[in-house]
């Protein structure tokens, strides 16, 4: 299955599907939302079943209806820095021993086609597509060959990052990583039954209809199995919470000279069996 969330006329996300002819319903007479009751509780094999008497009663989801981040607000969004060989190398970086982990605000979530808007003070907002986990199961220092049993989904991630608040402000990354509107996640989540192997995955990412991201999830450093694993010796994964996998090269910090985003840039992206999302980049205002 595809879960998203939309935005009804009245302002309220309500879950919703992606069909494979690509039309999108309502579920919202299921219950509930996709949160961590609902994948805790095994909630999208209980979808399916549902579904099966039901489908024919999901109204039409209006084409022009806003899309939400088709996940609820995760308890939280666990990163994993410099996990591609090419990546590490273009920030000037050695390939890390072990999965570098950082944290990205859940206030920074937003819709797959909302606006990104360049922080405050900021001068260096670069982009960077990523495969992420959704996890499903409770997850507690889990084995290798366990953690796939912990995954719900995957979807497509813009870990939007300040490098200057990143890098060059001292501290740790996440106060580069979690303005508002840098995690802009979907269209949607595939359920895990979509995606035979989420370590050989085409993604992408165009800026301006420049394509300067292109590569596969089979160049990761540490695999989906190895970082759920590592992440789970150091904390517990909920249901719902979010693994970004990391990054292949052709970010704007790694290019000379270096390129950032500016107010009226698009930046579209993808990855195999995850859709599309595009945001376009706009100014801070207060």
């Amino acid at each position: 299955m595809r879960l998203l969330r939309f935005i009804d006329p009245q302002g309220k996300p309500k879950p919703g599907l992606q069909l494979e002819d690509d039309r999108r319903i309502d579920v919202s007479a299921f219950g509930g939302d996709f949160d961590e009751s609902f994948f805790g509780d095994d909630g999208p094999a209980k979808l399916a079943s549902w579904l099966k008497d039901h489908q024919q009663e999901c109204p039409e989801i209006p084409a022009d209806a806003r899309l939400a981040a088709p996940c609820a607000r995760p308890s939280k969004i666990v990163c994993v820095g410099m996990n591609y060989e090419a990546h590490a190398r273009e920030t000037g970086g050695e390939p890390p021993k072990e999965p570098v982990l950082f944290f990205k605000a859940t206030s920074a979530i937003v819709g797959p086609y909302d606006d990104i808007v360049i922080p405050k003070d900021s001068t260096k907002t670069d982009w960077e597509v990523e495969l992420a986990v959704v996890i499903g199961k409770r997850a507690s220092h889990v084995s290798e060959a366990e953690a796939l049993d912990h995954v719900a989904g995957y979807v497509l991630h813009n870990d939007v990052s300040e490098r200057a608040f990143q890098i060059e402000r001292g501290g740790q990354w996440v106060k580069g990583k979690s303005s508002d509107t840098f995690a802009p996640l979907g269209p949607y989540i595939a359920t895990a039954d979509e995606i035979a192997d989420p370590n050989s995955l085409h993604l992408w990412l165009e800026l301006n209809g420049e394509r300067v991201q292109d590569s596969n999830t089979s160049d990761f450093i540490f695999n989906v199995q190895e970082c759920v694993s590592y992440i789970s010796r150091f904390m517990t994964l909920l249901p719902g919470d979010v693994i970004s996998t990391g990054t292949p090269s052709g970010v704007g910090l790694g290019m000379k000279p270096n390129r950032y985003l500016k107010p009226g840039d698009v930046v579209e992206l993808g990855i195999e069996g995850l859709g599309t999302s595009k945001q376009r980049v706009r100014a801070y205002q207060s």
